[in-house]
């Protein structure tokens, strides 16, 4: 499927506040997430908890070390929600 994507103003204004290498590592990630945002180098995975909140299926992917995005699927739209630690899970 061909996705298009939209990022929250949360996300982006985590994104702006990250460290000059994590911005780095993140537009590396942004390529294959764009490509294939399931791909197994990405290490998708549910969030139970936000995903019973939100009550929309929440997904995080891995950046590098303790760096993670979350997203919802939206149709056609993969909407990326917030990007952080671990702690991100937890709003």
């Amino acid at each position: 499927m061909i996705y298009r994507y939209q990022g929250s103003k949360r996300f982006w204004k985590s994104f702006y506040a990250l460290s000059s290498a994590q911005k780095a590592s993140t537009r590396a990630v942004w390529f294959i997430f764009k490509t294939d945002p399931f791909h197994p180098s990405l290490r998708c995975h549910k969030i139970q908890h936000l995903s019973a909140v939100s009550n929309e299926t929440i997904h995080a992917i891995w950046i590098e070390g303790d760096l993670r995005a979350v997203f919802s699927i939206r149709g056609d739209v993969i909407y990326t929600i917030d990007i952080g630690t671990h702690d991100i899970y937890k709003r």
